[in-house]
């Protein structure tokens, strides 16, 4: 595929075989020609770990203090009281059985995370196919089926975000904007690998963030060094 003229001069500037401290692979990746719209920065952690076995799996949630840019948009499942708390909250939807015919009948997708409360996972259960896949699934390791169904939305307007591994054993995350600048990227980025740090499983053997990788939308990526990511 044909590259442009900033994604090859950003290239230019990025070491292939250099391994970066954290705050200087965010210097590189913020002095990069910039694309006309504000870019998202995403990090890649390839862990060492099997996430075929249960006792491996490695996944949870964290609020990045400086958010990722980005409006969210919360849907809560709940009824009565928790259902205004969510309402006050601030949800940008909240309901039951309505927004679940919603979504079967209209292929409805006009939001960002899921939330509910324990109660109704069992008239959510019937979204499994169609949230599954989409990675909307309420689920409480990651904080989205909770009793505090307010709390849960104020977080994820907040820039609460959810990690987890693919099959290839990679947890892909964004940390923010290009615009945020290098040092609330650094803080971003330093609150999820403290998080992916503290949810090692026990099962894991060797080392187990085996490499990490930061881009912009349009950029290459810039490896950081990895060895030094989990002192």
């Amino acid at each position: 595929m044909k590259r442009g003229k900033k994604y090859q001069d950003s290239v230019k500037a990025v070491e292939k075989t250099k391994l970066y401290d954290t705050k200087e692979a965010l210097d590189v990746l913020c002095s990069l020609p910039k694309a006309k719209f504000d870019e998202t920065v995403e990090c890649h952690i390839r862990l060492g770990v099997d996430s075929r076995h249960a006792d491996q799996q490695v996944r949870g949630a964290v609020v990045l203090p400086h958010g990722t840019g980005k409006k969210v948009r919360t849907l809560v499942f709940a009824k009565g009281d928790k259902a205004k708390a969510a309402e006050e909250a601030g949800s940008d939807y909240v309901g039951a059985e309505d927004l679940v015919a919603k979504i079967q009948t209209e292929n409805w997708f006009d939001f960002d995370v899921v939330i509910a409360s324990p109660d109704m996972m069992g008239v959510i259960g019937r979204l499994g196919k169609v949230l599954g896949p989409k990675g909307l699934m309420p689920n409480p390791k990651a904080g989205t089926v909770t009793t505090d169904v307010a709390k849960a939305v104020v977080e994820a307007k907040a820039g609460k975000i959810e990690y987890r591994l693919d099959k290839t054993n990679i947890i892909h995350c964004p940390v923010g904007k290009v615009s945020f600048g290098s040092e609330k990227l650094f803080e971003n980025l330093s609150t999820l690998l403290s998080a992916v740090i503290k949810a090692k499983p026990s099962a894991a053997k060797g080392q187990y963030i085996k490499s990490c990788v930061i881009a912009s939308t349009m950029g290459p990526g810039v490896k950081l060094n990895s060895a030094k990511l989990s002192d």
